[in-house]
């Protein structure tokens, strides 16, 4: 656990200094180290490059603290949905919130409200993610209850009507807003600023500290409801409480960056298969690895494509579609079947 946590964590740090380097305006990570040694007032040899620097701070650093922020938060959102679902092949947007933001934003952008101003579609997005996951976990309570399997499918009927929404809007609406309409379905980290992350900081922020709070409960939610309840775990509590942090996290991370899926599924799959199923430690080493994966799946997107910019969705997509086939014929080979 030591060992993957540190090697998690200098890859970290490695892949932030090449991807805060690597660009079209290409520097090293020494002068990277330096402008933020010298922006801290440090002392430092050698004079400022006022171009670099500038780029630095008002292109760069923004894109890579969003990645790591945005990877964190899908990767812990997934430890807390497998946890819930009882199930290692659960993802974040199984309970809508993905489908319900990126409708949000798709409706104010071809509607073309500006209630907010310059925040109106991530408002809406944000608001939007947190109303489908309240209304999958209101469809699919029954006698005071929720059952794992009626949460499961009433998401993804929720998601499949979000799905005709999208359908609709982009049928609604003219040629610029179709192209902004592409950016919620791919995801994209462009165009990230300073004050998107200071937005998303504090909410990131409080789902990470709401997801260390359950970790005991998932722990022995793990057992089975029966013997969760009998060691005085309040089940549908902690369900409730980790279906609106999960709300939260992902919500957070589509207003600004679109759907980007599987880093939920991946992340939390690979980590528990390495450490084991206790929640704590896979949830410090699963957002480890979601700000990893996604720092460097934004490299990529930046730097594959010579003056273009991928789709990040697409790029985590054409990773984690194979693993989760590769995931599936893995379990049916164990199980020995579906049944």
């Amino acid at each position: 656990m030591a060992l993957l946590t540190t090697g998690l964590v200098v890859a970290l740090v490695v892949a932030t200094l090449v991807s805060a380097s690597v660009g079209q305006l290409g520097t090293s990570p020494a002068e990277v180290l330096r402008t933020v040694a010298r922006s801290a007032g440090l002392p430092v040899d050698g004079p400022a490059d006022d171009l670099v620097t500038q780029a630095l701070w008002t292109i760069r650093f923004p894109r890579v603290v969003m990645a790591l922020l945005i990877g964190a938060a899908l990767a812990a959102a997934g430890v807390l949905m497998q946890a819930v679902f009882a199930n290692p092949l659960a993802d974040p947007g199984v309970v809508g919130v993905s489908g319900g933001a990126a409708f949000g934003a798709c409706a104010s952008i071809v509607f073309g409200l500006q209630f907010a101003g310059y925040w109106t579609t991530p408002l809406m997005a944000f608001v939007a993610g947190l109303v489908a996951t309240l209304l999958v976990y209101g469809l699919s309570r029954a006698g005071g209850r929720t059952e794992v399997v009626t949460l499961l499918l009433t998401g993804i009927a929720v998601n499949a009507f979000t799905g005709a929404g999208l359908a609709f809007l982009t049928f609604l609406g003219d040629q610029q807003a179709r192209e902004q309409i592409v950016f919620w379905q791919l995801g994209s980290l462009n165009g990230s600023m300073w004050d998107q992350a200071a937005a998303i900081a504090p909410v990131v922020g409080a789902g990470l500290v709401g997801a260390v709070v359950l970790t005991r409960s998932l722990d022995l939610l793990a057992l089975g409801d029966r013997a969760a309840r009998h060691v005085g775990v309040r089940v549908e509590a902690v369900r409730v409480v980790a279906i609106v942090v999960v709300a939260l996290l992902v919500g957070a991370a589509v207003a600004f960056a679109g759907i980007i899926a599987f880093v939920g599924l991946v992340v939390p799959h690979l980590m528990r298969m390495v450490i084991g199923p206790a929640h704590g430690p896979l949830l410090l080493v699963s957002t480890l690895g979601g700000a990893l994966l996604l720092t460097i799946a934004d490299l990529l997107a930046r730097t594959l494509v010579p003056y273009a910019d991928l789709p990040i969705g697409m790029l985590t997509s054409l990773v984690g579609g194979p693993f989760f086939f590769w995931l599936l014929r893995r379990a049916r080979r164990r199980s020995g079947g579906w049944a």
